[in-house]
């Protein structure tokens, strides 16, 4: 069996790497629920620029190879948009909880396959903007704008969504002429320069105990994206993918057991009708890239 189609061990490390950043965003969500979410962020971004800078610099070419492209700018905003993104991300859960957030989160995948079509040009066919549609619906039932009692920060989450959404097509149109490696370089490094020049006008002093939280975030940011390198090394990413939602589950666990979250009946069901539809997207997509 070729490393490339050891689907076992893919889900293996897919499933993993959802564990390690279900406990990142919770260690996330205590952190900046005590200081300010652009300084967390921006130490985050310290550690995982010198992660990405050590994997280059071991790579074949060293950093003249990965820092290599000739679409500077689009993979800089790359970078700048995925550090948005987190800040969105992060500031959601202090305000909404691991599993409010998540149960939002997870219809990123709905949002690529519907932007995919003005943004790389690809034909979106009626069964997938089908399951887009269902998707939208279980993000209703989770948001419930109808309600009276409807939260308005819980479009937050939703704003994150679209802007990762946002990040993986214009990920997926970067390696159309760069390769993984430069692409990877310049999120980390891009991103590192902008949460610094933002992240160091809201510095606060931080405690001893939460210093080793802090470093366990970090060390868990750059091993979560190591176990992703790896899974996409062993199993083609259609195989793997589904086993992404496991993110959702262990979320939903660390938020009852740690933070005393409450699991309402409508995220339940909203979320599992938001995979369905993330399912059905990516089944039709695998069953198109065999047919092609």
């Amino acid at each position: 069996m070729s490393q490339k189609n050891n689907v076992n061990a893919g889900i293996a490390l897919m499933i993993a790497a959802t564990i390690v950043f279900a406990l990142q965003d919770g260690i996330s969500r205590h952190l900046a629920g005590t200081y300010n979410t652009y300084m967390v962020v921006m130490i985050r971004y310290w550690f995982f620029a010198a992660f990405v800078i050590a994997v280059a610099a071991r790579s074949t070419g060293g950093l003249r190879a990965a820092a290599k492209t000739e679409q500077l700018g689009l993979q800089i905003f790359r970078g700048l948009l995925l550090a948005g993104e987190i800040c969105v991300a992060v500031f959601s859960f202090t305000i909404l909880g691991l599993i409010e957030s998540q149960a939002v989160f997870i219809c990123y995948p709905l949002l690529i396959a519907a932007l995919s079509g003005p943004v790389l040009g690809e034909k979106v066919g009626w069964r997938r903007w089908a399951a887009i549609g269902v998707g939208c619906i279980g993000v209703l039932i989770i948001l419930q704008p109808g309600a009276g009692v409807f939260n308005p920060w819980a479009v937050v989450p939703l704003i994150s969504a679209f802007m990762f959404a946002v990040y993986g097509l214009l990920t997926r149109y970067a390696a159309r002429r760069d390769s993984t490696a430069t692409s990877f370089f310049w999120t980390g490094v891009a991103g590192a320069v902008a949460m610094t020049a933002v992240g160091v006008w809201f510095w606060e002093p931080m405690a001893r105990t939460d210093w080793l939280w802090m470093g366990l975030l970090c060390i868990t940011g750059a091993l979560g994206h190591w176990l992703l390198i790896k899974c996409y090394e062993m199993a083609e990413a259609s195989a793997v993918q589904p086993f992404a939602y496991f993110h959702l589950m262990w979320s939903a666990i660390l938020g009852i057991t740690i933070f005393h979250e409450t699991l309402r009946p409508e995220v339940v069901l909203g979320a599992a009708i938001v995979i369905a539809a993330g399912l059905f997207t990516l089944w039709r997509e695998r069953r198109k890239s065999r047919a092609s």
